[in-house]
């Protein structure tokens, strides 16, 4: 099973974006979606931004991680 999170692009040179993810950054590749711009939200999967989202369904994503997490606290 594959699994691609919701993220917020907050930074871009050339074909790098940050990515911040619950106060987490990281570098992601753009070669998928060259267009991509700062304040977008994308789909990452293994290191590379895979597809455009829009905010509300990656709050939604990110609202159903979050209750998946206090189950497993649980």
């Amino acid at each position: 099973m594959c699994l691609a999170v919701p993220a917020k692009i907050v930074d871009k040179q050339d074909m790098l974006a940050t990515i911040e993810l619950s106060g987490v950054t990281r570098q992601v590749s753009l070669m998928l979606l060259p267009n991509a711009v700062q304040g977008e939200w994308v789909l990452v999967h293994a290191g590379f931004a895979i597809q455009l989202i829009d905010e509300a369904e990656a709050q939604k994503t990110l609202d159903l991680f979050r209750e998946l997490e206090l189950y497993e606290e649980a």
